[in-house]
């Protein structure tokens, strides 16, 4: 594990391949730390022919944390959010995009192809959007355009996010506790064994998690603006791939972003949640695969679903 400093903060980044091989940025989610992307899915695209690279996002793993800015109310911040009313943020999502494209400059990296998950796909798009030389291409995983009449998560979703273990100092309650939650977004068609959800859990907990840093990311979430009509200056090659059963970002949501960016090619799959399951990697890399070295063909419309 590596760090570096970017955009005036410190950024832990790790990195897979051959740095001569066309770069790729992959850009992970709410509160989680660049050990959640798939090892087998990061290989695998090194294997493909790319150099990897995944970080940490501020205020998440062994990224800087802002701390000094306090913990937000949650609460308070859902209610206004659903009130419509304006949020005070730590930060912004732009602020993250320019996180992610300092750690490509400092790394001296001038254009890559962009990955982003969830929240990373949301960090993704305005990268693609705002730096449209930076980004080679744009692949937009379980993510939104933030259009505000898309549904919203599950209530037991909303659930599992905004609430915390009895004792978060406890480690046997902090590990069922995000074991739990993560159940509960998973995907239903593809199920992960309690010894890799266990596995995977253990491996963030030991990269510094932070409840508060994921409450400051959250109201950063709930604060950004529709980016509607910033998708639609998006210019570069789009892939947009959604679980059709995702109970946090419903699928609603993948298929709006997919036409809100000119000529974007969607796979929608069913059974897929909220995740990257172990037994979807393989089809993940042949369509990232595809994607990255420029074959897709849209399907009639545009936009295609698989």
């Amino acid at each position: 594990m590596a760090t570096i400093i970017a955009n005036n903060i410190t950024i832990a980044y790790e990195t897979h391949g051959d740095p001569a091989a066309p770069p790729v940025l992959m850009v992970m989610g709410l509160g989680t730390p660049l050990t959640s992307w798939p090892l087998d899915l990061v290989e695998g695209l090194a294997e493909q022919g790319f150099y990897v690279i995944r970080f940490d996002n501020r205020d998440c793993g062994l990224s800087s944390k802002f701390d000094h800015l306090g913990a937000p109310n949650l609460a308070l911040a859902f209610l206004k959010h659903v009130l419509g009313w304006p949020l005070k943020t730590a930060y912004t999502l732009h602020d993250m995009a320019e996180d992610a494209l300092a750690l490509l400059a400092a790394l001296n990296i001038r254009q890559a192809h962009v990955i982003g998950a969830s929240m990373g796909g949301m960090i993704a798009q305005i990268m693609a959007a705002r730096a449209p030389r930076r980004v080679l291409s744009l692949t937009s995983i379980m993510s939104t355009s933030g259009r505000r009449t898309l549904p919203g998560p599950t209530r037991a979703a909303r659930k599992a996010l905004l609430r915390g273990p009895r004792d978060p100092r406890d480690r046997a309650q902090l590990i069922a506790h995000m074991m739990k939650t993560f159940r509960v977004i998973a995907s239903p068609a593809y199920p992960t064994s309690d010894r890799q959800l266990r596995s995977m859990v253990e491996v963030a907990l030991q990269r510094n998690p932070s409840r508060a840093g994921m409450a400051r990311q959250i109201v950063a979430v709930a604060a950004a603006d529709d980016r509607s009509e910033l998708l639609k200056s998006i210019r570069c090659p789009a892939l947009v791939i959604h679980g059709a059963a995702d109970p946090l970002i419903p699928v609603a949501c993948g298929i709006d972003t997919a036409h809100a960016i000119p000529d974007a090619t969607l796979h929608v799959i069913e059974g897929m949640g909220h995740d990257l399951p172990p037994q979807l990697i393989e089809r993940l890399l042949a369509l990232i695969d595809t994607h990255l070295h420029g074959k897709m063909v849209a399907h009639p419309g545009r936009v295609g679903a698989t």
